[in-house]
């Protein structure tokens, strides 16, 4: 299989302090398409630092991530924005629903981005909507629905593009065990079907055994299990 994602001999120091604080330390590992992979540690080891380098979203003092063949620090912020929306999906431990727009509507957003019709936009949000179980849910607002029917909202968001990698940080961190198997079991079939690979961080030993790989992130070092 191909590699979607990769990043080599990535580092990141953070200047705040009395003295700079090494967070990561030559970080290299890959991701294939389709599969999946569990980053796991305690708090403050520096997981959220690496999704947030993964995706694009910060920058690393040394090292590349590489999206699809591109290299995110190569890039300007335009085409990155852009390489994120084409080939990138996002899904963290709160929602982030957009609270004055329905389901459809925060779901068909990453497609309105693209500049593409309405009417496509919301044809494949509810698609996607009905994929995550939530049909007769699409006019409700964030506020209408529960926790574990918006963390749903926010896979079908994030699926909806078809990314070649979706980056999952603590996704059932905030909800109780049973919509945490619900949304786990929708992540990876929507993995199966969709052949997206998944990337996740996680406190929660059983999403991280249903990975196919596994990470510990100790000291700044990123060690496979």
């Amino acid at each position: 299989m191909s590699i979607v994602l990769q990043c080599e001999n990535l580092t990141k120091t953070f200047d705040s302090g009395p003295a700079p604080v090494e967070v990561l330390k030559n970080i290299n590992f890959s991701v294939e398409q389709k599969s999946r992979v569990a980053i796991v540690g305690a708090s403050g080891s520096g997981k959220s630092t690496l999704m947030h380098l993964l995706g694009g979203l910060d920058v690393p003092n040394s090292g590349t991530v590489t999206v699809c063949g591109q290299d995110m620090s190569a890039l300007s912020d335009a085409a990155r924005g852009n390489l994120r929306n084409q080939s990138l999906g996002f899904i963290y431990q709160f929602h982030h629903l957009l609270p004055e727009f329905t389901a459809l509507e925060n779901v068909a957003m990453p497609l309105l981005v693209r500049k593409g019709s309405i009417t496509t936009a919301e044809a494949e949000a509810k698609a996607m909507l009905a994929k995550v179980g939530l049909s007769g849910r699409i006019l409700h607002k964030p506020t209408e629905l529960s926790g574990g029917e918006r963390q749903r909202v926010a896979i079908a968001r994030a699926l909806v593009t078809h990314p070649k990698v979706i980056l999952a940080d603590e996704p059932t961190g905030n909800l109780d065990s049973k919509n945490a198997t619900q949304v786990q079991d929708e992540m990876l079939a929507l993995n199966e079907e969709l052949d997206t690979a998944i990337v996740i961080v996680t406190h929660d030993s059983k999403i991280a055994e249903s990975m196919e790989i596994t990470y510990t992130l100790a000291d700044g070092i990123l060690i496979k299990s």
